[in-house]
């Protein structure tokens, strides 16, 4: 029993060394899958059968792409939330590329989404003026906010600018960047804590996604622009908010919830890191797909073709076909011909 036992821990811990080992090709998989895409979107001008086996080879690209971020978002980031949707897109992402190949037409919509997406995203990761602009904008705008609310940490690129030579905690660890500028909170015992904002803080990825989704529909030019009048700075505002609760409560230790468990859960080995799990991880990352959703409805409201890529992702999930339009009453020309028609 007990060498049966020593087996299967040898062969989980194989397993977990070969998913941890996969975090290295998750940045050519995004790029590979994102020129894929892209070339399938620009078959589909040309013959849609054409592009049918490219896209559908590009989401099993995508389905790797997603399965390479699972360990580290699980473990290095500590996002129960992310890893759970990057673990619940590989096997999706497969079932999309199936059944794109199989048939089913509207899946095209989804497929450009995806592209465009990337379109969106790729320029501010780089193109390093772009990236400094987003970041210290941010940054600018994080720091206001914060100082209306009788918060004003200094901001800097190095800790030594301030006189530490260390910080207890990163909360993002190494910076890449230097204008990636760092908020410093000083605690009592002469220690810090830090906050940094980095791309990923920008709401850039929110902001493609929603991008992605408006600009892949057939819909009239002029409630495309109202749809994304909309989301972009919705999307935005609740950002800087997101970065002004995260901050405010990881520099003050606002959020020390029930520390042991926390910690146990997470595997922390800093009391200090709590309120960042609770404030970023549980609380801003929840938030988050909550207004997500809010604001995918406030686009529909404006781009009623939208809801065609949310609906297949339903059918998906569930395996039922589901008529959103005529749940929420809403008048949608939905289009499946060919754009080289």
């Amino acid at each position: 029993m007990l060498g049966a036992l020593g087996t299967v821990e040898d062969a989980l811990r194989d397993a977990l060394g070969v998913v941890e080992a996969l975090g290295e090709f998750a940045e050519p998989l995004g790029w590979l899958a994102l020129g894929i895409f892209l070339a399938g979107i620009l078959l589909e001008y040309y013959n849609r059968e054409y592009a049918r086996p490219v896209l559908a080879g590009g989401w099993v690209v995508f389905a790797l792409f997603w399965l390479t971020l699972v360990y580290p978002w699980f473990t290095v980031d500590q996002s129960i939330i992310r890893g759970v949707g990057a673990a619940v897109a590989v096997p999706l992402s497969v079932l999309v590329g199936k059944t794109l190949y199989e048939g089913r037409d509207s899946l095209f919509t989804l497929s450009r989404a995806v592209g465009m997406m990337g379109l969106v995203y790729a320029p501010f990761v780089t193109i390093r003026p772009l990236r400094e602009w987003l970041t210290l904008t941010v940054v600018d705008h994080t720091g206001w906010a914060m100082g209306l609310l009788g918060y004003d940490p200094p901001v800097v690129t190095r800790l030594s600018e301030v006189g530490v030579d260390r910080s207890i905690l990163g909360a993002e660890g190494p910076k890449e960047f230097a204008f990636e500028n760092t908020f410093v909170f000083f605690q009592g015992d002469g220690g810090t804590i830090t906050y940094t904002i980095i791309i990923a803080c920008t709401g850039l990825g929110s902001m493609a996604v929603m991008i992605g989704l408006i600009g892949a529909v057939r819909a009239p030019l002029r409630r495309k622009l109202r749809g994304l009048a909309v989301a972009v700075p919705v999307i935005y505002v609740l950002n800087i908010v997101r970065n002004v609760f995260i901050s405010v409560n990881f520099g003050e230790q606002f959020m020390n919830i029930f520390p042991d468990a926390t910690m146990m859960l997470f595997g922390l080995d800093n009391e200090l890191r709590v309120s960042y799990i609770w404030a970023d991880r549980i609380l801003a990352q929840s938030a988050s797909v909550v207004a997500m959703i809010l604001i995918l409805w406030l686009v529909l409201r404006e781009v009623p073709e939208v809801i065609e890529p949310v609906e297949d992702v339903l059918f998906l999930l569930t395996g039922n076909e589901y008529d959103l339009a005529d749940a929420l009453d809403m008048d949608v020309e939905q289009s499946t011909s060919n754009p080289a028609d």
